[in-house]
C-alpha cells in the first residue's frame, strides 16, 4: 500500500530470501549476545558495588553499553536488509554504516564518562575504594564470556560480510581486554596499591575509546565513497584485463556499502565489433569479478571504441538521423546512392568514420564500381566531421 502524496510510508518492504535468511542469521547471533550481555552486566555491576571495585563497575557499565549496541545492531539488521526499491535503488545496507558510527559514537561516550569518575577519584584519595578479593571472579567471567562472544559473532559477521556485525564483535573483544585490565587492576589495589584499580578504570575506558574511534572512521571513510585498498584494486584490474576482449580499461573506481563493494569501470575494446559483441565482455567481466572477488556484488562497466579520457571527444558529434540527413544532401548527385543497404558509423578520434553498403547488382555499370566509391568517398567527406570513408559492394 503506497502512501498519499507528501507523506512517508512506515511499512517496510518484503525481504528476499536471501535478504531474509542474512537477517535472520544477524538477529540470531545479536540476540544470544544481548541475552549474555544482561546476565553478565548485572553480575558485574552488582559484584562491583558490593565488592567495592571501580574497575569492575566500570567493566560492567562497558558491558551494558554494549546491550545499547545490540539493539541499534537488531533495528539497522532489518532496514539494512530490505531489498532495493525506487527509491533506495541500490539498497539500504548504508543503514549497517550509520548505526555503526552510532555503537562507536556511544562508545566513546561511555569511556569519557569513565575517564572523568576514575580522574576524580584519583585526585580525591578519600573515595578510592578498596576491592574484595572475590572481585577478581566476576572479571575472569567476563573474560570467557566475552571471548566466547567475539568469536562467534565475527564467525557470523565473515560469513555475511556484515560490517556491522564485525564492529559488535569487537566491541566484545574490547570487553575481553578490558577485563583483563580490571584482573590486573584489583589484583595490584590488593598488593596494596589503592591506585590501581582506578588507573584500571582509565585504562579500560582509553581502550573502549580508540575502539569507538576506529569504528567512526572506518563508517566514515565508507559514508564518503573510499575506495577499496590498493591491493584490492590492482587485483580486479588484473582480472578484468585477463578477460577476452579487452584492450586496456580505465576510471576504475570501487566503493563499500555495509560490507559490500560496488566497482563500475570504463573498458576499452576493438572499436569495429559489434555492439552485442562489446555487451558480452562487458557481462563477462563483471560476472568474473563477481565470482573472483566475494564482497564485490556489482560492477557497472562502460563499453569504450577508444581511450576518452586522453583522445579527441566527439560529444558534439550528430547522431545518425541527422548525419544520414546531411549526407543524403551531398549524395544527391549520385543516383547509386539510394540503393545503399546499410551505413555503419564509427565515432573515433573526433570524427566520424563511414562504411557503406551497396549491392552489386544495383549498379548500372558494376565495371565502374571504384569510380563511384570515389565519388561517393568526395561527397561524403565534403561533410567537416567525416574522417574514413569505406564502400562496400556484395
Amino acid at each position: 500500500m503506497q502512501a498519499p502524496e507528501g507523506q512517508i510510508s512506515l511499512e517496510t518492504a518484503p525481504l528476499s530470501q536471501d535478504e531474509n535468511g542474512r537477517y535472520l542469521a544477524m538477529r540470531r547471533v545479536t540476540l544470544h549476545g544481548a541475552l549474555v550481555n544482561i546476565g553478565l552486566a548485572t553480575a558485574q555491576i552488582a559484584g562491583g558495588l558490593f565488592a567495592q571495585s571501580q574497575a569492575l563497575l566500570a567493566d560492567g557499565l562497558h558491558t551494558l553499553s554494549d546491550l545499547a549496541s545490540d539493539v541499534v545492531v537488531l533495528f539497522a539488521a532489518k532496514h539494512a536488509s530490505q531489498d532495493a526499491d525506487e527509491d533506495h535503488p541500490y539498497g539500504h545496507r548504508r543503514i549497517e554504516t550509520l548505526a555503526t558510527v552510532v555503537i562507536g559514537m556511544a562508545l566513546i561516550a561511555v569511556a569519557t564518562g569513565l575517564t572523568l569518575d576514575a580522574g576524580r577519584r584519583l585526585f580525591d584519595p578519600e573515595h578510592l575504594l578498596v576491592p574484595a578479593a572475590w572481585a577478581i571472579g566476576f572479571a575472569l567471567l567476563a573474560v570467557v564470556s566475552k571471548e566466547g562472544l567475539y568469536h562467534y559473532t565475527m564467525h557470523v559477521a565473515r560469513k555475511l560480510r556484515s560490517s556491522l556485525l564485525r564492529a559488535n564483535a569487537w566491541h566484545h573483544r574490547s570487553d575481553v581486554v578490558s577485563s583483563l585490565v580490571v584482573v590486573v587492576g584489583i589484583g595490584g589495589t590488593l598488593a596494596g596499591l589503592p591506585y590501581l584499580d582506578a588507573i584500571a578504570a582509565i585504562g579500560v575506558a582509553a581502550m573502549i575509546a580508540k575502539m569507538g574511534a576506529q569504528l567512526v572512521w572506518q563508517a566514515v571513510t565508507e559514508l564518503i565513497d573510499t575506495a577499496l585498498d590498493q591491493e584490492k584494486v590492482a587485483q580486479i584490474r588484473q582480472a578484468i584485463l585477463e578477460v577476452d576482449g579487452v584492450k586496456s580499461l580505465h576510471m576504475l573506481r570501487t566503493r563499500r556499502m555495509g560490507g559490500e563493494a560496488l566497482a563500475d569501470v570504463h573498458l576499452q575494446v576493438n572499436p569495429r565489433i559489434s555492439v552485442s559483441e562489446g555487451h558480452q565482455i562487458g557481462e563477462t567481466v563483471r560476472k568474473r569479478l563477481i565470482e573472483a572477488f566475494d564482497e564485490v556484488t556489482d560492477v557497472t562497466v562502460h563499453i569504450d571504441p577508444e581511450d576518452d579520457e586522453t583522445g579527441p571527444r566527439g560529444i558534439d558529434l550528430p547522431l545518425r538521423s541527422e548525419l544520414i540527413k546531411r549526407l543524403r544532401a551531398q549524395w544527391e548527385d549520385i543516383a547509386a546512392a539510394r540503393h545503399l543497404e546499410n551505413v555503419s558509423l564509427h565515432y573515433l578520434n573526433g570524427r566520424v568514420h563511414l562504411e557503406l553498403y551497396l549491392p552489386l547488382g544495383a549498379l548500372e555499370h558494376p565495371e565502374r564500381a571504384a569510380e563511384l566509391s570515389q565519388a561517393l568517398v568526395r561527397a561524403s567527406k565534403s561533410l567537416p566531421e567525416i574522417g574514413e570513408v569505406v564502400v562496400h559492394y556484395r
